[in-house]
């Protein structure tokens, strides 16, 4: 009976789709063109999966007011596929039909943009983490481990994406093939694979590649046949590069970049309104379709935050919020820069902008205490033995912690090396912090003190802070990736503990006894409850603790870090509810509780 309701519900949704008008949406050598005549995309910007779910339309909407046609949209490939062949496309932010259809029924057409890469400041670009289980994997290219698990996301994706073409009554104009390869490789016979599996698959509308405007960039990450966009594209000379490389197809700005992504440590990105209306201005005066990046960013809930590196040594971990400084803010409201866009965009419209969608409610929570109630220690799970480190992913995890532990042997103190750590490593000797590694820099080793334990025991608790989502070092796995050595010698016999922390599993955490009181070691769990009469959109201001997480009915909301930008974190009004309310953190410095407050604002007001 389940077989065929979910038959009968294919037949009935491909009849819904059979009953929209159909369009045909095409190009010549300089324009777009839809149902024969010019057509210019004044797309902006959003990712389903980093909003939530219940303020998708208003987020549309938003979009629409501010003058946009268009919605481009990324598939994050591991947001999908969790496992080999285990899929999700039903669930919450995962349903990204329905995000679609939505576009749809609020006049929106979508570029598609499904990867299978995709960067977008996204975990490991939205590449499958269970690749990384492959010692010797290489991506984005035709090894034929990489191409098995394409094929099978391609031909997975074009089920739920080919009754969305415009073609077929959808939104869906055109569909981008990788994205900036140009910037990673130059193997153009695995970017006409593509073009074939998603030709293979059903996929009909016309396609298009992206990339920076340089002659190297475009030749390497460009396709015969496909329409260019330039990353970005604001001047005479990117637009005379692309015409350059192929004068048979138009070319559009296909991110113009209103905003700007923050690393922790740094200060919140806030790029001039000036500079991105001049750039707008130059492209509209020219008839030029753009796609504003991003429009409106969202949140890295829980591990979903990616990181960039440009050296084998650099590691620059994204913040939680993907604010981006973009024109409508994280909690989905108007910015000074979406009014000046919005006043400029209607400036070259013809019919007049649809009226601003009214502010999603926020609200302040009164301070609550938390209160120690576990530890990382007081839930290690059975201990796998190794004779060396293995990272996180040989243990189908991807997030989260992992804990090493080994006996000194031989050498009991001195400079203690550890190879590579991915991220941020504690290191503990006898139960005692000794120091903190952070992977940036190259700077690994620390000084272990003399002991008269006999038989010291070293531990080493690692949080992964985001796969490498960007250029040439992407091979990037989490914990320790080599070794470990103290003055030189390899350290073995290790015991491994790995603590994914997924959502099911925080919440099932069980409370501590008498020695978590006497205060055992960094690492501990906080718990407290909030009453609410009433629910809003909200940030839970951190600033009274040090680096960790934070879990509210279940929810994992992200990370937060002293070292900052970020101390608050957006919590939307949907993950709240009326009366009691739980809070979990974990912090991997602060053992002593401290108060929490919800505020308005993702910066100080």
């Amino acid at each position: 009976m389940k077989v065929i309701g979910i038959v009968l519900m294919a037949l009935l949704l491909r009849q819904e789709m059979s009953a929209q008008e159909k369009h045909v949406f095409s190009f010549d050598n300089s324009a777009f063109l839809l149902d024969g005549k010019p057509f210019r995309i004044i797309s902006g910007e959003m990712h389903p999966a980093r909003i939530p779910r219940e303020y998708w339309r208003h987020r549309i909407r938003m979009a629409r007011a501010m003058g946009c046609n268009t919605i481009a949209v990324y598939l994050f490939w591991n947001y999908h596929e969790s496992a080999p062949g285990v899929w999700d496309f039903k669930t919450g932010n995962h349903d990204i039909a329905a995000f679609i259809r939505i576009c749809r029924e609020e006049k929106m057409w979508v570029l598609l943009r499904p990867g299978p890469y995709v960067c977008a400041e996204w975990d490991w670009g939205g590449l499958p983490f269970y690749l990384l289980k492959i010692p010797d994997i290489k991506i984005r290219c035709m090894d034929p481990r990489y191409m098995n698990a394409v094929k099978r996301y391609i031909a997975r994706v074009a089920v739920e994406m080919l009754p969305l073409q415009c073609d077929h009554g959808g939104p869906i104009l055109m569909t981008q093939i990788e994205n900036e390869y140009g910037s990673y490789g130059n193997d153009r016979t695995y970017l006409e694979n593509l073009r074939q599996l998603w030709r293979a698959a059903g996929i009909t509308v016309p396609f298009y590649t992206a990339d920076g405007p340089t002659d190297f960039m475009l030749e390497a990450g460009s396709l015969p046949g496909c329409a260019i966009g330039l990353d970005s594209g604001g001047s005479d000379e990117d637009f005379g590069q692309a015409q350059k490389k192929d004068p048979h197809v138009p070319a559009f700005s296909s991110e113009t970049y209103p905003g700007w992504l923050t690393h922790w440590k740094e200060k919140w990105q806030r790029p001039d309104t000036a500079g991105i209306l001049r750039e707008v201005r130059y492209l509209l005066s020219r008839q030029r379709s753009f796609n504003l990046y991003v429009v409106h960013g969202g949140t890295n809930f829980g591990y979903t935050a990616g990181a960039n590196a440009f050296t084998p040594v650099q590691f620059q971990p994204d913040v939680t919020s993907y604010d981006y400084d973009a024109p409508i803010d994280e909690q989905g409201n108007a910015t000074p820069k979406y009014y000046a866009l919005r006043k400029l965009i209607g400036e070259y419209s013809r019919a007049a902008l649809p009226e601003v969608p009214a502010a999603v409610p926020s609200m302040e929570v009164a301070p609550f205490t938390l209160a120690p109630f576990t530890s990382v220690w007081d839930h290690l799970p059975a201990a796998i033995h190794s004779p060396q480190p293995r990272p996180m992913e040989d243990y189908d995890q991807h997030g989260g912690l992992i804990l090493y532990r080994t006996k000194l042997v031989g050498h009991k103190s001195g400079t203690l090396t550890i190879t590579e750590p991915h991220d941020y490593a504690l290191v503990f000797l006898d139960g005692k912090l000794i120091d903190t590694v952070f992977r940036d820099g190259g700077n690994w080793s620390v000084k272990l003190p003399k002991t008269d334990v006999k038989d010291p025991v070293l531990e080493i608790l690692v949080e992964g802070m985001g796969h490498i989502n960007f250029a040439q070092y992407m091979i990037d796995r989490k914990g320790i990736t080599d070794r470990v050595s103290l003055n030189g010698m390899t350290l073995m016999n290790w015991e491994i503990f790995p603590l994914p922390l997924n959502e099911g599993t925080v919440e099932k955490l069980r409370a501590a006894g008498d020695e978590l009181r006497e205060g055992k070691k960094e690492g501990v769990f906080f718990k407290g409850n909030f009453e609410l009469t009433a629910t809003a959109d909200t940030y839970f201001d951190m600033s009274g603790y040090k680096k960790g997480m934070v879990w509210v009915n279940g929810h994992n909301l992200g990370r937060y870090w002293y070292v900052g930008p970020q101390q608050r974190l957006y919590c939307p009004a949907s993950w709240l509810k009326k009366g009691q309310n739980i809070m979990i953190v974990l912090d991997l410095h602060q053992q002593e509780a401290a108060s929490v407050k919800g505020r308005r604002t993702l910066d100080n007001e």
